[in-house]
């Protein structure tokens, strides 16, 4: 019985001491705005082009091909920007001369990425794709490849990684429409 009352005499002091030590919470959460959303509330056709872009992801590879039937690369970013009142060229490599170049370190959601074609070898432009997500030094773009049509890819990989060539912000022609 005595031990009964040192028990419970131990946990209600244990308890007040536990309670007084409480700290009162927070009720106010800062809002931590990531560096993709500030791009997409300044642009918020950005967020747009992108999601009309994955709406198509599967879509088969075809060469030449500009519509829902197939794409091929360029075909497939003149496909989504021109959904939006952007006219781009036909092909990589003027696609390549578009807009502003800015460093890879400057990427964001929205701009073109440029890589050479087949050969690494090369310093032509021959593939481009939409850069839908950077995270830190990864870089996540969406494009239509002849091994699999429309699909995403890092730059991270090795085979484009030796085949980068640069970036090209078209965001801003959107902003004009």
């Amino acid at each position: 019985m005595i031990r009964k009352m040192l028990l419970t005499a131990i946990c209600t002091v244990s308890f007040g001491i536990v309670k007084a030590q409480i700290v009162p919470i927070v009720t106010e959460v800062p809002t931590v705005t990531s560096k993709k959303e500030k791009f997409y509330e300044q642009l918020p056709l950005v967020k747009n082009v992108i999601s009309f872009a994955k709406d198509h992801l599967s879509t088969r590879y075809r060469s030449g091909g500009s519509t829902t039937h197939g794409f091929d690369c360029s075909g497939f970013t003149r496909f989504c920007f021109k959904h939006f009142g952007v006219l781009l060229p036909h092909s990589s490599s003027a696609q390549g001369n578009v807009g502003e170049a800015v460093t890879k370190k400057e990427a964001q959601p929205g701009d073109l990425i440029l890589f050479k074609g087949q050969s690494a070898g090369s310093n032509r432009i021959g593939h481009v794709g939409l850069i839908t997500e950077v995270i830190g030094d990864q870089i996540k773009f969406i494009h239509s490849a002849w091994n699999g049509g429309v699909r995403y890819d890092y730059l991270h990989a090795s085979y484009y990684q030796r085949r980068f060539v640069g970036v090209r912000r078209v965001a801003h022609l959107l902003a004009e429409k």
